[in-house]
This record gives structure tokens, C-alpha cells and sequence, in this order.
């Protein structure tokens, strides 16, 4: 791997997303993005990565993939392992840590092979092995052959950095980003949900409507590489412009602390004009004013022994409001349960694959515009 050279970039996404990350990726851009299981791949330069980081909304982390090579035992890793040129990756003064997994291959003992791949690192960079913060390696071994790759990202990409309130069950900011992507969203028409909770629906839809980075507001493990270039990311970040929008993203929620904690997160997003958060109940949501839009809602799962059956009610409920109030909308639904969401009796087609969320697997369903 060198400077001038591309190289393999990966994009990780909850399995059952990756088609909806790919399409991102693709409209972002990037060149030939290849969906796989667990991500999106493409290849690219040092300045695609810190895009893909700043401008992605989907992604998990960014990975750069740095060297691939067969081993066979602990000293063939630590001997391939310092051909990598981690002095041009990597600077001296910054810690490093490898997280390492193996699957079916002859080095089968993790931490052995964490502990080979982190020496060779040391003793090629002079970098600690100890401190705070440090940049992650990963290793993976499946069948003998090891894959090494930087996180350029650090904190996973759903932190934004501009949602101090998180309320309960929340969808991650990536994964509301991509269900709205398989909705059809792209920022021109309005979204509306019923039960918005923290608003991340509301606050991702608002952000695509006008174009922001949703990286602009926070740091990335990439600015501690030997290959970062402070000078161009200041350029990139700077030809980030929003874009202008008329259009009005409506929440609400029966929960008093969930409507104070999404005002805020609107305003603390610079979203607070766009963004319009209400304290009811959706039995007594109001059609907004101007042309019919998305709704986007995450109902209650009912995890919890008893609370499935009351569920079907309030789903029922939710169907009979939305029919009937929001003509010409289109309805996107997530829950982990086909039966709930056919309790709506909302038209809706075939569902999105299971996607893994909060330890559950939840399913997108959708329906055309209502009639």
C-alpha cells in the first residue's frame, strides 16, 4: 500500500443494509462500490476516505484495507505483518491497538495473534502499544488468509455529535438514514413521525433535505495518520455548503421528556426552524399543511412477557390515524414483528430484510402513498 496507489476502502453496515449503503456510496460518487456481506468495498485514495467519513450518512466506520497475505503460524503473521509500511501509515507518537479475530485457520489462539501483529507494529513505527484514545488495527484470519485494516473512523459514524439526548430504544442515526434511503427519501419532500421519540427520523430527514455533512461536527481517528493532510481537509470540509430548503419536518410524541429532549436535539443541530416537535398522542396528530410527504415511524416492540398482545391495539390505532388523516402520504414502519404491522391494516408491500437493532432484528415495511 502506498500514497499514490488505490487501495481497498470498506464500508461497514448492519447485514440487511448493504444494498441501501452501496446506493449511497454510488450517488455520493465513489468509484465501482461493490455491496458484500457486512458492507459496502470500493477502491479509492487517502481524500476518499476522510468523504467517506465526513459524508456518508449510512456507513458504520470507514476501514482502509492495508495489506492481505496467507499465514500459517504466529511467526509467518509477525514476519508478513512488518512488510506492511506502517511508518508511512502511522506516526510515532500515537498509541495503537489490534483487535484480532480468527476463524477456521491454523493461528487460532486471538490474543497470540493480536500480540504478534501489535509488536511488529512497535518495532516498525516506534508507535506505544499503551495510551489514550489509541488508532485501531483490526486483523482477521478466516481460512489462513489475514486481512489488515486501519478504522480511520474511531467513534462509530452514528455519533454525530449533535444529539445530547438519546431517549428510549433508539434507532442509531446510520441505520435511520438508510430506512429512509430504502423509503425513497432524498430531501424533497416533508417526513412526519408519530412517535418520534429522541427525532432522529425527523433530524436525519432534515440534514439530507439541506445537504449537510453529518460529519462536520466531530473528529476521526484518520487526523492522527501519518497520511492526513490538514491543509485539504480544511478544503473539503469548507466546500460542504447546505443547500436551501422550504420544506418542514413534523414529530410528536405522548412522552413530555422525549418532545423537551428532541427540541433540543433540533436545536442543538441548527434545525430548530426546520424541525417542529409536539407533545400529543398521535390519535390526535393533525394533517400538516403543504404537499403529502413520508411518514417515518418506530413504534414500541413489546419485548417483555404480556406486552405483545396490548401491542396489536395501539398498532391498530396507529393504522385507522394514519389512513385516515394523511391521504397521499407514504408510510415507513419499523418493528421486529409482521403480525404487528399488519395489525395497522395499512396496504403495505413486501418487507425489507431483518436487520440486526438493540439485540432484536427489526424489519422496514412499506406502503405507496395512502388513499
Amino acid at each position: 500500500m502506498t500514497p499514490r496507489r488505490a487501495f481497498e476502502i470498506f464500508l461497514t453496515a448492519p447485514p440487511g443494509l448493504e444494498l441501501a449503503l452501496k446506493d449511497e456510496a454510488h450517488a455520493a460518487g465513489f468509484a465501482k462500490p461493490k455491496a458484500t456481506p457486512g458492507g459496502v468495498r470500493f477502491r479509492g485514495h487517502w481524500p476518499d476516505i476522510w468523504r467517506a467519513n465526513l459524508s456518508l450518512r449510512g456507513a458504520g466506520r470507514v476501514l482502509a484495507r492495508v495489506a492481505r497475505f496467507q499465514a500459517m503460524h504466529l511467526d509467518q503473521l509477525e514476519a508478513r505483518t512488518r512488510e506492511v509500511d506502517w511508518a508511512g501509515l502511522l506516526r510515532p507518537d500515537v498509541p495503537v491497538t489490534v483487535e484480532a479475530t480468527t476463524r477456521k485457520s491454523k493461528i487460532y489462539h486471538q490474543g497470540a495473534a493480536a500480540e504478534r501483529v501489535d509488536r511488529a507494529i512497535h518495532e516498525v513505527t516506534g508507535a506505544p502499544l499503551e495510551g489514550d484514545d489509541p488508532v485501531r488495527v483490526q486483523l482477521r484470519i478466516e481460512n489462513n488468509q489475514c486481512l489488515l485494516s486501519l478504522d480511520t473512523s474511531g467513534e462509530p459514524l452514528h455519533r454525530r455529535g449533535q444529539k445530547p439526548f438519546v431517549g428510549k430504544a433508539p434507532v442509531r442515526e446510520t441505520l435511520a438514514s438508510l430506512f429512509l434511503r430504502q423509503c425513497g427519501y432524498t430531501g424533497t419532500e416533508p417526513v412526519l413521525d408519530p412517535m418520534c421519540g429522541s427525532g432522529t427520523f425527523l433530524l436525519e430527514a432534515a440534514e439530507i433535505a439541506l445537504g449537510r455533512a453529518p460529519g462536520r461536527d466531530r473528529s476521526f481517528a484518520f487526523e492522527r495518520f501519518a497520511t492526513f493532510d490538514a491543509s485539504a481537509w480544511q478544503d473539503l470540509k469548507r466546500s460542504q455548503t447546505d443547500t436551501r430548503t422550504a420544506l418542514h419536518f413534523h414529530g410528536s410524541d405522548r412522552d413530555a421528556g422525549a418532545v423537551t429532549g428532541a427540541r433540543s436535539n433540533a436545536d442543538t443541530a441548527g434545525l430548530s426552524d426546520r424541525v417542529m416537535i409536539s407533545h400529543h398522542a398521535f390519535s390526535d396528530l393533525q394533517r400538516p399543511d403543504g404537499p403529502p410527504g413520508l411518514v417515518m415511524v418506530n413504534p414500541p416492540y413489546g419485548t417483555r412477557i404480556g406486552e405483545r398482545k396490548q401491542l396489536f391495539g395501539l398498532y391498530g390505532a396507529l393504522g385507522k390515524t394514519l389512513a385516515e388523516r394523511l391521504a397521499g402520504w407514504r408510510v415507513g414502519l419499523v418493528t421486529t414483528d409482521a403480525s404487528l404491522a399488519n395489525a395497522t391494516g395499512l396496504p403495505f408491500t413486501d418487507p425489507g430484510p431483518p436487520v440486526a437493532h438493540g439485540g432484536l432484528r427489526v424489519q422496514l415495511f412499506q406502503t405507496g402513498a395512502l388513499t
